[in-house]
């Protein structure tokens, strides 16, 4: 994988792992992240389900926040490519913290299988890969540069609430879950 001609560099945590065990809760906790509650769906969906036996997981799309305050506009306008990483991995964070509310335990996490980042994007700006980088590195931090998943980042017009992007994703998990 020829991860050069991102504009985001790969230095990724040492992985704590016992065995073939690796926490993500010390993963998030050596990252410096407390993960915020999860966020209430802005409209009539689900932000996660379960499904294929159980052991895949996909989440809605998520949105950046930053103290408690979304950030809105357009990437190449108003929201520069450095600003746009930093909401993409604000919107991962959100992810997690969604995941953490429908599975109770993120060690439940097996991979990101795929990963689909919109950016909403003035006319001129081409940079859409770079944006997602924000998302990708903090899941490359988290699982390992090994674990990166298969991924989409896709220019929009607009997104909901004038956001500058929206992450979704599907998830696979160690074993079925189940709900108590």
């Amino acid at each position: 994988m020829n991860l050069r001609r991102s504009a985001v560099i790969i230095i990724s945590v040492e992985r704590k792992e016992r065995g073939n065990f690796m926490d993500i809760y010390q993963s998030l906790k050596d990252l410096g992240i407390v993960l915020p509650e999860a966020s209430a769906p802005a409209g009539l969906y689900a932000p996660a389900r379960v499904f294929a036996e159980e052991r895949l997981v996909y989440l809605s799309g998520c949105l950046p926040a930053r103290d408690d305050k979304l950030v809105l506009g357009k990437l190449g306008r108003e929201v520069t490519l450095e600003q746009g990483q930093e909401m993409a991995r604000s919107a991962m964070i959100n992810a997690l913290a969604v995941l953490q509310q429908t599975l109770g335990d993120l060690n439940m996490i097996e991979s990101v299988v795929k990963l689909t980042t919109y950016v909403a994007s003035a006319d001129d700006f081409y940079e859409q890969p770079q944006v997602a980088n924000g998302g990708s590195q903090l899941l490359a931090d988290i699982f390992g540069i090994e674990n990166v998943p298969a991924r989409s980042a896709v220019g929009v017009n607009v997104l909901p609430l004038n956001m500058p992007l929206e992450t979704e994703m599907l998830v696979e998990l160690k074993q079925p879950y189940v709900e108590l």
